[in-house]
């Protein structure tokens, strides 16, 4: 929840000639509801996607205060982020609301960031395998092949998140490598190979490198450095090598 639509406008404008030309990765910004049609307009013509950070599983009706798959590609997303570290933590949304929520938005013909991960709590107590198991089982249950086409997991250790405190490449590469044998588990080799899963959590321009260098580590979901269009232009260029 940062930035006004002035504020969305200058960071995007700053972004666009620092990764025009920037080819081997989808370069994605999702900033607050109120600048998402703004912000398309802004970035038209140029190689950045735009998307919003949550949305609902219904396309209309009664359900005050929420936005649908539909409002977001009516304004120019392609993209939407579920199942945030923090809409599960300060708003309760269980893995069986979030599965619900991913398959509307994809059935809508929304790309989704599906986002996993564990506190610390659930790390420290050796819990973290069991959480990631019951996320993704619960998380992804009735999702099709073609559907992991336009879905992208993104682990997020939420110990890591805002924090300061990042997961070294090692871990991050144990986590992702994990999950994507929990994927081959309930969905086959094919969808396991092609899934992207995202690290996100305090990744910044001296960490992304060496993150983005392990193997089962395909890009990064990236909070507070985004920001900064200068910093998030270089993770860019660093995830796309």
């Amino acid at each position: 929840m940062n930035n006004l639509v002035a504020e969305s406008l200058a960071l995007v404008n700053e972004l666009k000639p620092l990764v025009a030309g920037t080819e081997g990765a989808d370069i994605v910004v999702c900033p607050v509801f109120t600048a998402l049609y703004p912000v398309a307009q802004a970035l038209e013509g140029s190689n950045i996607q735009l998307g919003a950070q949550n949305c609902h599983m219904k396309e209309s009706g009664a359900y005050t205060g929420e936005i649908s798959p539909q409002m977001l590609k009516d304004v120019g997303c392609v993209w939407t982020i579920i199942g945030h570290s923090e809409r599960r933590q300060y708003f309760n949304e269980s893995d069986e609301f979030l599965n619900e929520k991913l398959r509307f938005a994809l059935a809508s013909g929304l790309k989704v960031m599906f986002c996993i991960g564990e506190t610390l709590e659930e790390r420290e107590s050796g819990k973290m395998n069991d959480v990631l198991v019951r996320q993704v089982t619960n998380g992804l249950m009735g999702l099709s092949e073609a559907d992991f086409d336009n879905t992208a997991i993104a682990y997020e250790p939420v110990w890591a998140i805002g924090t300061g405190v990042t997961a070294t490449p090692e871990q991050a590469e144990e986590a992702h490598a994990f999950v994507r044998g929990l994927v081959q588990d309930q969905f086959g080799e094919a969808v396991a190979d092609k899934v992207r899963i995202q690290y996100g959590g305090s990744v910044k321009p001296d960490n992304a490198a060496s993150l983005m260098a392990k193997p089962n580590v395909d890009g990064s979901l990236v909070g507070g450095a985004s920001l900064k269009a200068d910093g998030f232009a270089e993770i860019v260029k660093q995830s796309a090598q």
